[in-house]
């Protein structure tokens, strides 16, 4: 029975290690590696009993177990990425903002994707982590997990044509939801730099351009600092819908 076990452990981790990897809050790119690959192998030994059973395939051919590993790294990145791309909202919106107060030139390495990113995209991106766990929808992403093998059967390649309608449709939620978070600041930006043109031309002595910029940082600033609390809420609310979702909720 060892070798049995031994293949349905490889088969169940690599779908658990794939989500665990890219699921938000659990798999961050700054969370150490060991602590990642320790939690999916804990993973694995939970989901292992009841997982293990729904593998209909014969664990003593090679072909077989190969097959049935593409199919669960497959099905793990596709909910893996989709969860990832609404996380990657707050980055997009981060961008905008930053466009909106002239603030793009400030950029920082995004501790969550390992590149470069706007200040306050970083900032708002470390903010909706924090959150994840503050409100515990961490639970939510390791509830998934075990509900993935409900929605989506071990030995089943997911269908192309609805991960392409499940991606694409996370993605136009995603940028219709920065769309909103960054409205504030677009609404502002355009008032602002409106009233600047005005300005302009009844003095046109004035010096518009060194005023106008640390005027819009200081502002935006303040506009940033009233609205933080919506924007993480309208985020947390979208990543809540899809986490449970991924649950059958």
């Amino acid at each position: 029975m060892l070798p049995q076990w031994a293949a349905l452990f490889v088969l169940v981790f690599a779908r658990v290690g794939t989500l665990v990897m890219l699921l938000p809050g659990i798999g961050e790119r700054f969370a150490p590696a060991r602590v990642r690959l320790g939690l999916g192998l804990a993973l694995t030994l939970v989901f292992l009993p009841f997982a293990g059973p729904l593998f209909k395939i014969d664990t003593g051919s090679g072909p077989s177990i190969v097959g049935a590993l593409l199919v669960e790294i497959a099905t793990g990145l596709t909910l893996g990425m989709s969860a990832r791309l609404i996380v990657a909202t707050l980055q997009t919106a981060g961008a905008v903002v930053a466009q909106d107060l002239q603030l793009s030139f400030a950029q920082t390495v995004d501790p969550t994707q390992g590149t470069q990113g706007a200040a306050i995209g970083n900032l708002l991106t470390i903010v909706g982590v924090t959150l994840i766990f503050v409100t515990d929808l961490h639970h939510l992403a390791i509830s998934a997990i075990g509900a993935s093998y409900t929605t989506m059967p071990p030995g089943v390649p997911p269908d192309t044509g609805d991960a392409a309608t499940l991606i694409l449709r996370t993605l136009a939620s995603s940028f219709a939801l920065a769309v909103k978070i960054a409205a504030p600041f677009a609404v502002f930006a355009i008032v602002f730099n409106v009233g600047l043109g005005m300005l302009a031309r009844m003095m046109p002595a004035l010096q518009v351009f060194f005023l106008a910029m640390p005027v819009t940082v200081m502002f935006g600033m303040l506009l940033l600092a009233a609205v933080i609390g919506v924007m993480m809420g309208g985020f947390l609310e979208e990543m809540g819908t899809f986490l449970r979702n991924l649950n059958g909720g």
